[in-house]
């Protein structure tokens, strides 16, 4: 019962602060009699993933909103509460801040500017210092609350993320070669679909290896967290090169008849030591997967010397069967260096993934 609600889990850290911004941004508003529809919006659309990025961006948005601010004054003074003061004030808003490079304050100035329009007051002055006062409240109080309040961990989202990759490139793989070899009928659509979607997790792996690293500049951390960080980012590293080796085998074409049935076999038994390989967390190589890319590399200059240096035209370009095997044999040399970077972990006692 207890395990079935934490999975079921309704408020994120980020929904939370949220909430409590709001919360404080409407309390201090009310009891300074302010309007509260300013602040608790500015409030929302400026909680951050990390505090590092609350800090940096506030510092941006509130001269951008005081930009905001003073030319929905001077556009109402001149034309009104008309459409045209709107779109005026939001367009030199927009203008004016990307012209002094405070694009992360755009989006609060360009609110602050038209939401201030209907409900401005006779005084110009008081209106453009209230608004302005609202619109600061609310950010100070997200920076606060983002900076203080159940500080972002990505650790464990990324960890998790690494072994997700490993995974799903063992299965890509396997479709690739499959494909290649006629042993499976794929389409080329869908491999190429999935390898861009693990593409694109791994950007957001890194991208929460970046939020991570921006945390830390504010919070503290072990020495034994970094180091588990550091080598986790040495994986994200390999799998980048294994991601390039997959991107190459997905456009090689051959035909079925292109290898011998031994060197099928090889192939096919190579590509299971290379999935239990990318499957396993410490990476571990048996011994019989050396030999049998010995033999994949013996098969490699055998192509080479029975193909290539017979060519008399294009002798720079390699056949699509040495392309394969080249690829392949460069894909366990990346998995023999996540040995070795796996096995210095174990030495230096850290905690597994």
């Amino acid at each position: 019962m207890v395990e079935a609600f934490k999975r079921f889990k309704l408020f994120g850290g980020r929904t939370l602060k949220t909430g409590v911004s709001v919360f404080i941004t409407a309390l201090i508003c009310g009891f300074f009699d302010l309007p509260v529809v300013f602040a608790v919006i500015t409030a929302i659309v400026t909680i951050e993933h990390t505090a590092a990025d609350s800090i940096r961006k506030a510092a941006v948005r509130f001269p951008a909103s005081a930009i905001g601010a003073l030319l929905a004054t001077t556009f109402y003074g001149v034309f009104g509460k008309g459409a045209l003061t709107f779109a005026l004030a939001a367009m030199a808003t927009i203008a004016i801040c990307h012209k002094l490079k405070l694009d992360d304050g755009i989006v609060v100035a360009t609110i602050t500017a038209t939401a201030m329009i209907p409900e401005f007051q006779n005084e110009y002055v008081v209106s453009f210092f209230t608004r302005l006062g609202t619109t600061s409240i609310g950010i100070i109080i997200s920076t606060f609350v983002n900076f203080f309040l159940l500080p972002p961990n990505y650790s464990p989202h990324i960890y998790k993320n690494i072994n997700d990759l490993y995974n799903q490139a063992g299965r890509l793989l396997e479709r690739i070669i499959l494909d290649s070899l006629g042993e499976a009928k794929e389409k080329n659509r869908s491999i190429q679909r999935s390898y861009r979607q693990l593409t694109a997790h791994l950007e957001r792996t890194y991208q929460l290896s970046q939020f991570q690293r921006e945390e830390w500049k504010y919070h503290k951390h072990t020495t034994e967290e970094m180091k588990v960080f550091q080598f986790s980012q040495k994986k994200l590293g390999a799998f980048q090169q294994i991601i390039y080796h997959l991107g190459n085998l997905q456009y090689v074409s051959i035909k079925p008849t292109d290898f011998t049935q031994e060197e099928k076999q090889l192939l096919l038994s190579l590509l299971q030591d290379y999935k239990k390989v990318l499957k396993d967390p410490a990476h571990s190589i048996e011994e019989s997967q050396y030999h049998k890319v010995e033999q994949l590399d013996d098969a490699f200059w055998k192509w080479k010397e029975e193909h290539v240096q017979k060519q008399t035209t294009y002798r720079h370009q390699l056949p699509p069967q040495t392309i394969l095997i080249y690829e392949f044999l460069c894909i366990h040399d990346v998995l023999e260096e996540l040995q070795h970077v796996c096995k210095r972990q174990t030495r230096s006692k850290l905690p597994p993934q």
